[in-house]
């Protein structure tokens, strides 16, 4: 039975749909979107991570503990979000994938509420690209913020990027939150919230930000948040016994100057997640301005508030830095989901997959859904927690096709070689069960799962 964590002692007093609004209006969206955001966050029952503003929406709506991505890097899992299609081994691959070149037919969410009369602007990083499918997805064209995501003040960063281009992979400068890029994200994100309220048209307002990704830039106020003392290492650091040769962690982290430290030691282990929780309560803060203006314009009773990660991050474990894998902590996601009429403070365990939100959004709108579209709607979820909507999830990366079920993460190789974790057991995944013969059957299951769903997703109509 799937758990049900209440976080507040009441819900909503009404449970109407959409179409029952007062002012029979069309409900508004604002999805926000966070690069290399994994569960890291106070909500998620982490103690270390300052998210008050992000803990507080999963206060207000349903937080899904077992989301997950279809590819473990940041342009694929975009596109295929934002088309609900799933990934192939030619289709949404790697970090510039584009919807425009690999599925250039398909109805995106943003086009989907635009084509039914939404206004929808995109702001920051939804898709990898900004023009990618542009023209039809959004009614303005997306504005830059005029700032490089690696915009730096800290002299020694920027004297390392002249000999390297990606500069060091922290900085911590006593600047304002709109010395970087994302907090103009925020800003703008803000002036569009007052236009539309003037308006009182209905908006698809996509905000993008890019921390926690790589480098580390956040002001010094966020470091400070944190005693390193209090910093936790990662709890296992080895990689799993019996991993087979073909499971790789990111090598991302190594184009940025990473100074004198020695990668094995803890000092660098230290640094770097005290770099990720400082630009995480950057972000965490940024989020809290626009949600907060979004209350204090009165819109936020008749707007869908979605909280979405790109994908997850390893923070040491396995001595791996980034995604780019089919391991748990690469694939699954933060997912908060705010609508109105639904409960509040809600948790569940159903297992839900990026693709599914496209379906979730136009069954919540009232919009049809493009044939296209190879998700399932969650939206039941949101009014009951233990409504199953998926029985597996669907994920790959590169050379590795993966399902993960309620228990079990199985991963094949193009090379044969298979992973299997039980995440009842051994939910750090530090066990690869492949060869033990008491999971025999459970693999043969296994094996047939997985070749139904890469079926499912090379049958997509595009």
């Amino acid at each position: 039975m799937k758990k049900v964590v209440t976080l507040l002692l009441f819900v909503t007093g009404t449970f109407a749909s959409f179409a029952d609004n007062s002012n029979g209006s069309k409900p508004n969206v604002l999805f926000i979107a966070i690069d290399d955001l994994r569960p890291e966050l106070g909500c998620y029952g982490d103690t270390v991570a300052k998210t008050p503003h992000i803990d507080r929406l999963a206060s207000e709506g349903t937080l899904f503990q077992r989301a997950y991505c279809q590819v473990a890097v940041c342009g694929a899992s975009r596109a295929s979000m934002m088309t609900g299609i799933l990934p192939t081994k030619t289709r949404f691959v790697d970090y510039l994938a584009r919807a425009d070149v690999d599925t250039p037919h398909a109805t995106t969410i943003a086009q989907a509420f635009k084509e039914s009369g939404y206004t929808t602007l995109a702001h920051g990083k939804i898709f990898h690209k900004s023009d990618d499918t542009a023209d039809r997805s959004w009614s303005e064209k997306p504005r830059g913020t005029g700032l490089s995501h690696k915009v730096s003040y800290d002299p020694a960063t920027t004297e390392t990027k002249s000999e390297r281009g990606s500069g060091l992979f922290y900085e911590s400068v006593d600047v304002p939150d709109e010395a970087y890029t994302d907090g103009l994200v925020a800003a703008r994100t803000i002036e569009d919230l007052r236009r539309f309220k003037e308006s009182g048209k209905p908006f698809f307002i996509g905000c993008g930000f890019i921390r926690p990704h790589l480098p580390f830039y956040a002001p010094k106020k966020y470091w400070d948040l944190y005693d390193a003392d209090d910093i936790p290492l990662a709890a296992f650091r080895e990689r799993p016994k019996h991993a087979p040769e073909s499971l790789r962690g990111s090598n991302e982290f190594k184009t940025y100057e990473l100074g004198d430290y020695d990668l094995e030691s803890d000092a660098f282990h230290l640094k770097m997640r005290h770099g990720y929780l400082a630009a995480t309560s950057y972000v965490d803060k940024l989020v809290g301005d626009v949600l907060n203006e979004l209350e204090a314009l009165g819109l936020a009773e008749n707007t869908i508030v979605v909280i979405w990660g790109d994908h997850g991050w390893h923070l040491g474990e396995y001595d791996f830095w980034g995604k780019h894998n089919t391991m748990h902590l690469a694939t699954r996601i933060p997912l908060i989901v705010k609508a109105p009429g639904k409960p509040q403070g809600v948790s569940t365990d159903a297992l839900i997959s990026s693709v599914d939100l496209f379906p979730t959004l136009c069954a919540l709108a009232g919009i049809d859904v493009p044939a296209s579209v190879q998700g399932k709607s969650f939206a039941a979820v949101l009014s009951d927690p233990e409504a199953a909507i998926n029985e597996v999830v669907y994920t790959r990366y590169r050379n590795a096709d993966a399902i993960v079920t309620e228990r079990y993460n199985y991963s094949l190789y193009e090379n044969g070689e298979e992973m299997l974790y039980d995440l009842q057991i051994d939910p750090g995944e530090t066990v690869n069960r492949v060869g033990n013969p008491e999971y025999k059957s459970i693999l043969s299951r296994l094996r047939e799962s997985l070749k139904e769903q890469i079926a499912f997703a090379e049958s997509a109509s595009i």
